[in-house]
């Protein structure tokens, strides 16, 4: 009966408060920069819109990278519609704050997407790894059904973490502030607030970090460093260059995605400052990768140029009649 009661206790002192997102608050000229990243998402949702059709209709781009591109995209319109129109919603309106639940559903479709596309990152280094090293053997090794598996398990395994560390916020009670210095429900300011043991849920911040972190880049860093070995033993410059004309594309993504966030990190400015580079860190890549894919991909620049070509001969012909 007295465990009964205290559990009762334990559970009416549980708050779960509506946050206030301080975002850009009170900083001269913030609408122009909402307007900006308006723009990027407009960029961003259209460009990765472009890069899923082409892939999805043409049998000739059904193959593994092709399939880790894909992907990718996928993940840039999850994030970016996860991130920015709520960003447009809340410091574009009279409030600036967000429910409890509306938090924790923008904390997790943020937080999921961002995993997955730190994953296919990891999926595509792997991908150029065995292509350049194992040329032989690529075929055998990566396919179509490989990578359907491989990203199945990417994506079951990131809601499972990321359903996890959301799942626990809920044991936190947060009567301390419900003032979020970031411009979204960020796990990590999150965890600042509460007024009870929150021990379990920075232990799952580290989890997260390790896996997300600091694991992708390691890998990607040594499958590049293997991939350097390789080219060494390419005996014309003319075989190196072709070689790593394939990785270019991919080098590009993995800088946009890694670079913003390891400088956001070690920079650390001023509040302002931090969530500019902070949401400009996240909104970028998205508006990055089709534009990057499209302009370095042969099979698809032909494609867009074939379609192009296609729908301009019938104006030409009406013209000329």
């Amino acid at each position: 009966m007295y465990m009964l009661n205290s559990s009762l206790s334990q559970n009416i002192s549980i708050v779960h408060p509506d946050f206030f997102i301080t975002g850009l608050t009170g900083t001269p000229y913030s609408t122009y920069f909402y307007i900006f990243l308006f723009i990027i998402y407009f960029i961003s949702i259209i460009g990765n819109s472009i890069v899923i059709l082409i892939i999805a209709l043409h049998r000739s781009l059904h193959s593994p990278m092709y399939i880790g591109v894909f992907n990718l995209a996928l993940a840039d319109i999850g994030e970016s519609n996860a991130l920015i129109p709520n960003m447009m919603k809340i410091f574009f309106s009279d409030s600036q704050y967000i429910s409890y639940n509306d938090c924790l559903a923008n904390m997790f479709f943020v937080n999921f997407f961002i995993t997955v596309q730190t994953y296919t990152l990891v999926v595509l280094a792997f991908d150029r790894f065995i292509a350049i090293c194992l040329p032989l053997r690529y075929n055998a090794i990566v396919n179509n059904k490989f990578m359907a598996i491989l990203f199945s398990v990417i994506w079951a395994f990131n809601t499972f973490l990321v359903t996890l560390s959301t799942s626990l916020m809920t044991r936190l009670s947060f009567c301390k502030s419900n003032v979020v210095e970031s411009w979204y429900c960020d796990y990590g300011r999150l965890l600042r607030l509460p007024c009870n043991d929150s021990s379990i849920n920075n232990v799952i911040a580290i989890i997260i970090t390790a896996f997300f972190l600091v694991a992708p880049p390691f890998i990607i860093v040594m499958s590049y460093l293997g991939i350097f070995i390789a080219l060494c033993k390419i005996t014309t410059w003319e075989g190196r260059f072709k070689a790593l004309k394939t990785c270019v594309s991919h080098l590009l993504a993995v800088g946009s995605f890694f670079l913003p966030i390891l400088c956001n990190m070690i920079a650390a400015p001023s509040i302002n400052a931090r969530i500019i580079s902070g949401s400009l860190s996240f909104a970028l890549p998205p508006m990055l990768n089709p534009i990057i894919y499209v302009l370095n991909t042969a099979k698809i620049k032909d494609l867009i140029r074939k379609v192009l070509n296609n729908r301009s001969a019938p104006i030409r012909g009406n013209v000329s009649k």
